[in-house]
């Protein structure tokens, strides 16, 4: 099958397929006489796993090393487990962090309902964010 076919089977788009290619994700196809890209359907399952590996947050670059260890007969499952572990923790890291800015800018809403807008009087800064 040409490029379009993979891409609109895979649920990629073309300039997606080459990219991947130039990366190393997909494997090179064979060409056609007149210089046609060739796929069959293993590039449709590649495509298919990156898309989805890379919708479960894991990285190209991730996606590489599970494909290198799967390239060479080995298990990749310890592997994408701790991959996806840590991106874990870097979500709950993220989530605490959210939470803190939230609890920050609740302070400043309270602040701002106590206050005169009429004691606002400084042209430099705001008395809601910045403390007399």
């Amino acid at each position: 099958m040409r490029i379009g076919q993979l891409a609109e089977r895979s649920g990629v788009t073309a300039k997606t397929v080459r990219y991947y290619e130039s990366l190393g994700l997909v494997d090179e196809p064979e060409r056609t006489p007149t210089g046609y890209r060739e796929y069959d359907d293993t590039a449709i399952e590649r495509l298919r796993f990156v898309r989805d590996a890379q919708a479960s947050g894991l990285t190209l670059s991730e996606i590489q090393s599970v494909l290198e260890l799967k390239a060479v007969g080995a298990r990749s499952c310890g592997h994408t487990r701790a991959l996806l572990e840590r991106h874990i923790a870097e979500i709950d890291a993220q989530i605490d962090r959210l939470h803190e800015a939230r609890a920050e800018l609740s302070r400043l809403a309270q602040r701002a309902r106590k206050l005169d807008p009429a004691d606002c009087t400084d042209p430099n800064r705001c008395q809601v964010i910045e403390a007399p």
